[in-house]
């Protein structure tokens, strides 16, 4: 099991945290903190292997206690950003201290379930062998192969994608949710949500989130029509 802590200064937020955690086998919570010197404390008492960290906090920040981290060798833990710093300095600082992953508030249980499995695999990867020879450290740890290939991903296909791609394009410029695609293409949601998901990996969709009054934010995509062209190779 990998060791969890959760450091947000919003009690909703780390809440919400917890609760996708919750979701991801794998996975164990230790412990919970709302501030940088809550965190140290939870450090020096319990073993933990990553630490979703987030960086505006009152007092010193996230990555002041990313650099701490880094300064301790007695700690030997890993850390996702999770956070509304969008900021290129933000985000190159929190890189060059070794941070694994870097989520943008708002995101979605996907990106959130992507960053904890691909670092479970990594983790699982590296306890289960003594050496790894270059073919190996590029494809098991890197993701690079020696061939990149314009094929869907598995279980897509290129003509349910143009029926989708239709139904986006008659839309237009108006954000729109996987409900309202799936109402209009007559294909499953969860068929829809795939695609979407695709098209927004590969830069034609944009994604942000709405906050309603009560309940979970709501997830809406917005077509980047002058990206259409990068689709053309897998019709």
């Amino acid at each position: 099991m990998i060791n969890v802590l959760i450091l947000d200064d919003d009690p909703m937020v780390a809440h919400f945290n917890e609760l996708y955690l919750k979701e991801i086998e794998g996975f164990n919570l230790m412990a919970v903190a709302h501030s940088y010197e809550e965190a140290i404390a939870k450090l020096e008492t319990v073993t933990i292997d990553l630490i979703l960290l987030d960086i505006y906090m009152a007092g010193k920040s996230g990555l002041e206690l990313l650099k701490k981290i880094r300064e301790k060798d007695k700690w030997s833990v890993d850390v996702i950003l999770i956070t509304a710093a969008s900021d290129v300095e933000s985000i190159q600082t929190a890189l060059r201290h070794g941070a694994v992953d870097y989520i943008i508030k708002p995101f979605d249980f996907e990106r959130f379930q992507q960053a904890l499995l691909r670092y479970k695999d990594k983790q699982q990867i590296i306890e289960g062998q003594g050496h790894l020879n270059q073919k190996a450290l590029d494809e098991q740890l890197f993701g690079i192969t020696d061939q990149i290939k314009n094929e869907l991903p598995k279980g897509l296909s290129s003509s349910t994608l143009t029926i989708i791609l239709e139904v986006i394009d008659s839309i237009g410029e108006t954000s729109f949710s996987t409900e309202e695609v799936a109402e209009k293409s007559e294909i499953s949601r969860v068929s829809v949500r795939k695609y979407l998901k695709f098209m927004a990996e590969i830069g034609v969709l944009g994604e942000k989130m709405t906050y309603g009054p009560v309940g979970r934010p709501t997830h809406l995509y917005v077509y980047k029509k002058e990206k259409k062209k990068s689709l053309s190779k897998f019709l």
